[in-house]
């Protein structure tokens, strides 16, 4: 399978923490389905100081994977919300 497009789209998301609203990330994401995962190099802000993890809760809201052969998150359901 292709690879995903590094520069990506110019729209960016705020992604923040369902349980306490905390921003986690700032993401260029293209199409407008579900939001599933988010690649680590489309990430152009990320405000949270250990992986995964939300700072201010400190509860696991993504998990490390590879899709295609890229490093990217996979949000665990329900525990982010975005606009």
């Amino acid at each position: 399978m292709a690879k995903p497009n590094k520069k990506g789209p110019n729209k960016t998301i705020d992604i923040f923490c369902k349980n306490c609203n905390f921003l986690l990330f700032k993401y260029r994401k293209g199409g407008k389905g579900a939001l599933v995962k988010c690649f680590k190099e489309r990430i152009s802000q990320d405000f949270t100081l250990i992986s995964c993890t939300c700072p201010q809760c400190d509860k696991a809201f993504v998990r490390d994977c590879l899709v295609r052969g890229t490093p990217a998150f996979k949000f665990i359901g329900g525990k982010v919300w975005y606009k």
